[in-house]
């Protein structure tokens, strides 16, 4: 009789300890949205802006730019093959990234810089990235906003 107790004090430790774990797996989770996003800005600066939409596009993605309606799948992919992206540079920096509970989801915002011959833009850019059946991250949503002002080399 006096044993009793023990189940109910094993089962919450047992369910505590799953518990975090879970947390241990997002916060990784998290960390490989960052990179993704990193790995994303970085094949920009190494292969031109074009290249890097295209591959790290979700094939439903979306883009929100300015004097447009929402592009969304191959009229994204269109509007993206159509961009010229030589004689400047385009590239950013992830100040927060985070996801869903669900763990398919996510997004990542932060600072862009766009670095032409002459003139260095900066604004600020939100993605939403879905993970795929492979388990890689592709962006579903993507805006920026030029919003940072330009600094003259």
């Amino acid at each position: 009789m006096k044993k009793t107790w023990l189940f109910p004090f094993f089962s919450v430790l047992f369910l505590a300890s799953c518990g975090g774990s879970k947390v241990m797996d997002m916060s990784k989770e998290v960390n490989d949205i960052r990179q993704t996003d990193l790995d994303f800005s970085g094949f920009s600066k190494t292969n031109g802006m074009k290249a890097a939409f295209l591959k790290y596009a979700d094939s439903n993605t979306v883009l929100l730019r300015s004097n447009h309606s929402p592009l969304a799948g191959a009229d994204a992919f269109a509007y993206l093959r159509s961009l010229p992206d030589s004689g400047f540079t385009l590239t950013w920096v992830p100040t927060m990234a985070e996801m869903a509970a669900s763990g398919d989801l996510g997004y990542t915002y932060g600072i862009y810089t766009f670095a032409g011959r002459d003139t260095t833009y900066q604004g600020t850019y939100v993605s939403i990235w879905k993970r795929q059946q492979d388990g890689s991250w592709r962006f579903v949503l993507d805006s920026g906003n030029p919003g940072l002002g330009a600094k003259i080399k």
